[in-house]
This record gives C-alpha cells, sequence and structure tokens, in this order.
C-alpha cells in the first residue's frame, strides 16, 4: 500500500504555511492583493487562489518597473502598456488608473526600501478552471514589491555573453501584449542556462534579430549607429526606447550618425564595434561574445559605459520621467533592499 496522504483542515493548512520560511523569501517585501483587499508584508501570505486564470490558464497582464531612491522610474510608460496589454487582451482594469498609482505607492511605502522593484499583474480573477473568460466574475490586481538585485560586478566589468535562441519567436500579435504566459521566455532562460551563456536572444522567420527572453538588445555600428531590432516583432520596451531618447543630444552633436530601430541580422552584431542588452533591473550591460563570436574587441567599451552613465542619471534625477512614492507625510524605513543577483524585465 502506498503511503497515506492526510486530509488537512484549514487550521492545519495555515500551521504548515506559518512553518514556511523559505530562503527565497527574504527578498519579498510587500503585497498587494485586491483578491485580499489589503497588503501583506509576510511572504508566507503571497498567494494567488488556483482558480485565477492568472494561474492554470496564463490569462493576465503584467509590467515591472524600478523604484530608485524613493521615485518609481518611467512609471507612466508602464502604465501605458499595461493598458495596452489590458486592451488587446480584453481584461478590464478592477482600478482606474489613479487608484493602481495609489496602490502602487501604499504597497512600496509598505516595503520600506527606496530601492526596488514593482510588479504589476492584472488577471481575469478567480470563477472556474476552463478557458471561458465569463466564468470569472471579476478581474483582480496584486503588486508584488521586491528587493532590487544589483548586477554582479563582473558582468559590467568583463561583460556577458549570448547567443541566439532555437525558440520560435512570437506573433506579432501576441508579441506586443506582456501577457503573464511567458512559456518560451521561459525556454529561452533555460536555453541560456543549459548553454553556459547569460542570455539568448530570438531570430525571426525572416532571419532578423528579436528580443531577449525579458530584455531588448542594440548595437552600435563601427560608422558610429545605435540601432535595435525593429518594435513590429517584438516588445518594445520601456529601457531601451528611453535609451534612444537619452542618447538623441549625441546624435545631435555629431557623435553618433543615427539611433532609430532597424532590421538587423545576427551578422550585423558580429561585425558590430559594441552590442548591448537593455532591461528594467540592469538597465545596460555589455555583451562581449555573441554565438561565439566576440564582439569590438571581447571587452565592454566605451559606449557601453556612456550609455550606461546616461540611463543611471536618468533614473535618479531625470525630469519627467520619475514619480515621487513619499511625501512629507509618509517617510521611508529600512535601507536601500539591494541584493546581488541578476533579474530582467523590460
Amino acid at each position: 500500500m502506498g503511503q497515506e496522504v492526510p486530509v488537512l483542515s484549514f487550521d492545519a493548512v495555515v500551521d504548515r504555511l506559518l512553518q514556511k520560511n523559505e530562503p527565497y523569501h527574504e527578498g519579498y517585501l510587500a503585497m498587494y492583493s485586491s483578491w485580499y483587499g489589503g497588503i501583506c508584508t509576510d511572504p508566507r501570505a503571497m498567494l494567488i487562489p488556483i482558480d485565477d486564470h492568472l494561474v492554470h490558464r496564463g490569462d493576465g497582464v503584467f509590467e515591472a518597473l524600478s523604484c530608485v531612491d524613493g521615485h518609481l522610474y518611467l512609471l507612466d510608460r508602464h502604465l501605458d502598456r499595461l493598458t495596452r496589454s489590458a486592451d488587446i487582451a480584453q481584461l478590464m482594469w478592477p482600478v482606474d488608473r489613479q487608484r493602481l498609482i495609489d496602490l502602487v505607492k501604499a504597497t512600496v511605502r509598505a516595503a520600506g526600501p527606496k530601492d526596488c522593484l514593482v510588479r504589476l499583474y492584472v488577471s481575469r480573477g478567480p470563477g472556474g478552471f476552463s478557458t471561458d473568460p465569463y466564468e470569472c466574475p471579476a478581474s483582480q490586481l496584486y503588486i508584488v514589491v521586491t528587493r532590487l538585485k544589483s548586477v554582479p560586478e563582473e558582468k559590467l566589468s568583463r561583460g556577458v555573453t549570448l547567443k541566439s535562441s532555437r525558440i520560435p519567436i512570437k506573433k506579432s500579435y501576441f508579441a506586443n501584449v506582456k501577457s503573464c504566459n511567458y512559456l518560451p521566455n521561459v525556454l529561452m532562460t533555460k536555453e541560456a542556462r543549459d548553454a553556459g551563456v547569460d542570455f539568448t536572444v530570438s531570430i525571426d522567420d525572416d532571419g532578423f534579430l528579436g528580443e531577449g527572453a525579458t530584455e531588448n538588445v542594440g548595437i552600435v555600428t563601427r560608422d558610429g549607429r545605435f540601432l535595435v531590432p525593429r518594435f513590429d516583432r517584438i516588445l518594445q520596451g520601456t529601457t531601451v526606447t528611453r535609451m534612444l531618447e537619452l542618447v538623441q543630444p549625441l546624435v545631435h552633436a555629431g557623435e553618433l550618425v543615427e539611433a532609430s530601430e532597424a532590421a538587423l541580422r545576427p551578422e550585423d552584431a558580429y561585425n558590430a564595434a559594441e552590442m548591448m542588452i537593455f532591461g528594467t533591473t540592469y538597465p545596460v550591460l555589455p555583451v562581449v561574445a555573441y554565438d561565439g563570436r566576440p564582439i569590438g574587441n571581447g571587452s565592454p567599451g566605451p559606449w557601453f559605459r556612456r550609455f550606461r552613465s546616461l540611463m543611471l542619471e536618468d533614473a535618479r534625477s531625470g525630469h519627467g520621467v520619475r514619480t515621487p512614492v513619499w511625501d512629507d507625510a509618509h517617510e521611508p524605513r529600512g535601507g536601500n533592499g539591494t541584493t546581488s543577483g541578476q533579474e530582467g524585465g523590460r
């Protein structure tokens, strides 16, 4: 006979939850749940109903953004994209935009650190286990705040490696939705880990560069052009879009010839002066090898250092792209909440 399986009471389930102190919980700071109707700061309570379509169908949309020195970076742009994703997915927002902003701020304040990562999820909601969206009475909102992971120093000083992915690129209709159905992205990350490289990048049906699992790529050509893959087949990242804006003064000054989207093939990257990866957490990383070929001289170059400096300064003091979380009525608690590690997001 097999081992007997206990049938647990509600109290027994709660007791078992109280015993779960997992090492990875250390980075979970706060969660707002419209299902709960409030904010919890105990990681053991950061749960979503199994019958929420977000869980069993990936039926939801999300965004990830950083809070830097007590300011939400590129918040409006992330909310604009969340709106577009929700519209395509035909998801109703459970709250209006201003209320969502207020909830984000409240959750970050409950978390404590002034530097953190914020994830927003809009789900179809609980109500059943089929694919029928009408079985869900109401959409739900979940806001999760975690520690902002800093990039290991060697990734900045030595660079990262990249390879072309074999995972099929998403069709354009779904590529422009930041959906919680992220199986291709998960497989791309697994592909990178299994191959012993840092990242992979998709290639479309016509042989052009696409996107990474959670990041965008770009190159600086030997004749001084900053080019990124066209956004018609990939998700338009907020970080790389901001980077295109930040370098425009360099174009006007003649230091760069142009900064724009382009149809890029892997060969264009192989022959580039520099190649970079752009994401929410980094925000810029230098690619020193792609498909086993060195990029440039095989080490982080001057354009990477300049681009990174521009982006970091923008996150700390950029005009019009930072939303304060704290005011005179709300004083921050805790440290900066930064730990080592690496995590994507765009």
